[in-house]
């Protein structure tokens, strides 16, 4: 059952990018609890492909034993026809699409070892430009004509309070500041067609990466709290409240913090806390 109560969400479609694991994960786990059918997507299918745990399929399973609607489907959203794929299936299976997550994200190994620019591969750069900014943009023009035909939709981008302020890595930052910057731009695009676009900021997320660094013995900034940390599921009760708010156009254009839409539709993580909110620079 969703935590908004009963099913507010049947009979709409939400599809969500980097889906195997973390707030991919969670994101697809609220939108169907709250009763949209829910197609994931990402490149891990099977057991091995990656060192951290998850899969699209596993994601799937998860949402069918708790009694909800998804569809794993393998996407390499570096594949521009890979991702028009997914809307043709989209279309042919459900005929419309209400809300997409642009969550798809490349994180280099680097990311969490705070180095300088100059002492992380060039392709770093690449890496979270492609699938990150790039990616959300090919899904949003694919995802934009059908939402406008419906009179009605939502793009949730997760972007990060990197966007404003140091986080993690200068091409971290960059990418997240032009995801910001293409969410405003959209939005003022999509004007008066009943379409949002939204950008959505996590805090410290205890993501599976997160634990495998801890576990491995990274040492993460004294100021990130492993323990205090959000869950992946606080983003999607986000991203769920967004997407069953009638009103959500006045949040178009904008970022808006997880922490910020919990206190405004009165949610909670999963634990019952109320997480601190976005970075604000405790990676620096």
């Amino acid at each position: 059952m969703s935590l908004f109560g009963g099913s507010p969400l049947a009979g709409r479609v939400a599809l969500v990018t980097g889906a195997s694991r973390g707030i991919g994960k969670g994101c697809a786990l609220e939108l169907a609890a709250a009763g949209a059918a829910v197609y994931v997507t990402g490149r891990t299918t099977g057991p091995g492909q990656h060192l951290l745990p998850g899969t699209v399929g596993a994601t799937a399973s998860e949402i069918a034993a708790a009694g909800g609607i998804a569809t794993a489907v393998a996407c390499d959203h570096r594949d521009d026809a890979a991702v028009r794929a997914v809307f043709d299936q989209i279309a042919g299976e459900q005929g419309r699409l209400d809300v997409l997550v642009n969550n798809a994200f490349a994180i280099p190994d680097e990311l969490t070892a705070m180095l300088p620019f100059w002492e992380v591969p060039i392709s770093n750069w690449d890496d979270m430009m492609d699938v990150g900014t790039r990616s959300a943009y090919v899904a949003s023009v694919l995802a934009a004509p059908v939402m406008i035909g419906q009179g009605d939709g939502l793009i949730a981008n997760i972007s990060s309070s990197g966007a404003a302020e140091y986080a993690w890595h200068v091409a971290y930052g960059v990418g997240k500041c032009a995801l910001d910057r293409m969410t405003a731009d959209c939005a003022r695009e999509l004007g008066g067609t009943g379409v949002s676009m939204v950008s959505v900021w996590p805090g410290f997320v205890r993501t599976e990466r997160i634990d495998a660094a801890v576990e491995s013995g990274v040492e993460l900034p004294a100021s990130l709290d492993v323990a205090a940390a959000e869950s992946p599921r606080f983003t999607g009760r986000a991203v769920a409240a967004l997407a069953i708010d009638g009103d959500r156009s006045r949040h178009t254009g904008k970022a808006v913090s997880a922490r910020d839409v919990a206190d405004a539709y009165g949610f909670t993580d999963i634990d019952g806390r109320l997480p601190a909110g976005p970075l604000r620079d405790r990676t620096g």
